[in-house]
């Protein structure tokens, strides 16, 4: 069996932009920290899921470009997207909510 990732298939892409951000989400983690913000508290532990997400859907994804099966693959990859989407929406919350608690301490 061949063990390269067919054309067409995002894992590629779902493992650089999620370990991508999963970087972003740590940056963003020790931030709230250092800012003290009133609200870190429950925004730690957004972010924290965050990064549990992504290192979630690096890691599938990587092992969808490894399996020899191409179902399998399809099924990996196919849960790494939805897991990096998931993350993805919840960091863009947390921007909302960060960009609001940001303009409230000025």
């Amino acid at each position: 069996m061949n063990n390269s990732v067919p054309e067409n298939s995002s894992s590629p892409h779902i493992l650089s932009t999620s370990s991508n951000l999963l970087g972003f989400t740590f940056l963003v983690l020790s931030s709230i920290k250092g800012l003290k913000l009133a609200q870190g508290m429950f925004i730690d532990k957004i972010i924290s899921l965050c990064v549990v997400l992504f290192a979630l859907s690096s890691f599938i994804s990587f092992a969808s470009m490894r399996v020899r099966s191409l179902q399998k693959a399809k099924k990996y990859e196919a849960v790494a997207e939805y897991i990096f989407l998931f993350g993805l929406f919840i960091v863009m919350i947390v921007a909302m909510l960060l960009s609001f608690d940001i303009l409230l301490l000025r």
